[in-house]
């Protein structure tokens, strides 16, 4: 959201990410003494990151870019299994699943040569409770956090909370930096300890990273820097990456896709995300706070026709608001959350507006991020609306201003939204935020109100019995689905277009982890 200048602790470039002293190897590429080579990569991200600060939770742009600074505590391997990162091993489990300890290596370092302590981690899981970021909801389940130790970490929970081990994948950040300046932090001087330093932000332009020399992983990065170049025009976008402006651009649009495909020089990395992106309805104020106007809607047009026409090949119909591994990973009803929604009946529509006293100057308010298929979306929605006998306009916003005006729960932002949901691969994640009347405000603005489904949703969270989970859930999900709160549309597969000069390129499910540049596994170079 604000612009950023050169970071005091990256902006020196090293002598190895200049290339002094490197040596040329056989594919062309400069080596350095560090061992990897000068070539920095190039990455075409479809949206602007907006701030870099993980205490305060980061959009999936941010994080596109703050999950190649910042270490975690845990991460994911090649699939949704979390393995340690800075922390040594699993975490020893107490007193009924509400204790958790973890040890932490004793050579990790940030980038300004402080180490990584055990009250660095115990700051970064409290403060998002002390300072009532976005993260609350998800970190207000630990009682205590404190360091027992040098390197030693103790989660108290308040009760068990089955997918903790995933919030222990949140990022590691400097107590005492961000504590000098928090808005300097998220902005000019993010500081972490991952295996590639801030250099500087220029907002709407670019963002680059380089490599950190004195990284306390096992290996340093091949490639010496990276620059994440926003380019929120899809056409633009892949003509960039066609003509080797950019190395790899992240999203490829579904009109797009065989143009990729069959450039010569180009290839598709793709899997499907752990994602969901739906149509949410306003149901705190305004027409669609009745149920009839949301079942009216639904009428009104055909999600299969739009997620076909708008969004195959890149992404999938999705029917409920678990994405599809997840789906089947917890044996949900698929083929029972198939059949609710409605195929299109325009005059099933209208006489639905009409039963429900809709006023016959109404104009429907649907706000859409920038995102073109999104916004098609809504185009579709729109149209159907119109046909139905009654006005509706779709507002393109930039990122702050969606997260702004989205879950504000006032008819006069919106009545209809369009966005997506894309971190943890658990079930409480998907529901509790976007559904949890704790969560309205934050990360949902339905404002759906159904006593028996918020316990529901409660009652699955704190749980640790996987089959009364799965029945929680299945029967949450179901009355979700049937009172029309959303929508379901589709998910996205996370795809990167990728030039052939890049080598080891890899795609993750859970989106921020993306673009995998260095893990246990792979470790990304670009051929020049």
């Amino acid at each position: 959201m604000l612009a950023g200048c050169t970071s005091d602790s990256g902006s020196e470039t090293t002598s190895e990410g200049d290339g002094g002293g490197g040596e040329t190897t056989a594919g062309g590429a400069t080596e350095t003494a560090a061992g990897g080579s000068d070539a920095t990569i190039n990455i075409g991200q479809a949206l602007n990151p907006v701030r870099f600060d993980p205490i305060t939770q980061l959009s999936n742009p941010d994080a596109l870019v703050a999950n190649r600074v910042f270490s975690q505590l845990y991460t994911y391997g090649e699939g949704t299994d979390v393995v340690p990162n800075l922390a040594t091993s699993m975490p020893t489990i107490e007193r009924d699943n509400t204790r958790y300890i973890v040890e932490i290596v004793d050579n990790a370092m940030f980038h300004n040569g402080d180490p990584v302590t055990a009250e660095d981690v115990a700051y970064s899981f409290r403060t998002p409770i002390e300072e009532e970021t976005p993260l609350l909801g998800i970190f207000s389940v630990i009682d205590t956090v404190e360091a027992i130790g040098e390197t030693t970490v103790q989660f108290d929970l308040s009760n068990p909370y089955a997918m903790f081990q995933h919030v222990l994948t949140h990022q590691v950040v400097p107590e005492a930096v961000r504590e000098e300046d928090k808005e300097a932090f998220s902005t000019q001087r993010p500081i972490g300890s991952g295996p590639f330093k801030f250099v500087e932000w220029e907002e709407s332009n670019y963002v680059t990273l380089e490599r950190w020399d004195d990284y306390w992983g096992d290996e340093l990065p091949d490639v010496a820097g990276v620059e994440f170049t926003p380019i929120t025009e899809s056409t633009t976008r892949v003509t960039n990456l066609r003509t080797g402006d950019v190395d790899v651009v992240e999203t490829i649009p579904p009109r797009l896709w065989e143009t990729v495909e069959s450039t010569e020089d180009t290839s598709i990395s793709e899997i499907e995300s752990v994602g969901y992106f739906y149509v949410a309805f306003n149901c705190n104020e305004g027409p669609t706070a009745d149920k009839r106007v949301r079942e009216a809607i639904d009428y009104s047009f055909s999600m299969d026709d739009a997620v076909d026409r708008y969004i195959d090949p890149a992404g999938l119909r999705q029917y409920g608001p678990l994405p599809g591994q997840m789906v089947e990973e917890w044996d949900m009803p698929l083929e029972e959350w198939m059949e609710i929604p409605n195929d299109k009946d325009v005059e099933q529509a209208t006489a639905l507006f009409e039963e429900a006293g809709v006023p016959a100057d109404w104009d429907a308010k649907i706000i859409v991020p920038p995102d073109d298929n999104r916004e098609n979306i809504g185009l579709s929605i729109a149209n159907g609306i119109k046909e139905a006998g009654y006005e509706a306009h779709v507002e393109r916003l930039d990122w702050g201003a969606m997260l702004s005006r989205a879950y504000t729960g006032n008819a006069s932002d919106y009545n209809i939204y369009v966005l997506g949901w894309v971190r943890y691969p658990e079930p409480d994640d998907f529901i509790y935020n976007l559904f949890h009347e704790d969560s309205e405000g934050v990360n949902q603005g339905v404002y759906y109100k159904n006593d028996e489904v918020m316990e529901q949703i409660q009652g699955a969270r704190e749980s640790t019995d996987r089959d009364e989970r799965q029945q929680l859930y299945q029967s949450a999900i179901s009355t979700l689905l049937e009172e029309k709160v959303h929508l379901p549309a589709f998910n996205y597969k996370n795809s990167y277009g990728v030039k052939s000069t890049v080598s080891d390129f890899q795609v993750h499910p859970v989106s921020p982890q993306n673009p995998r540049l260095l893990t246990g596994y792979n470790n990304v170079s670009v051929d020049r």
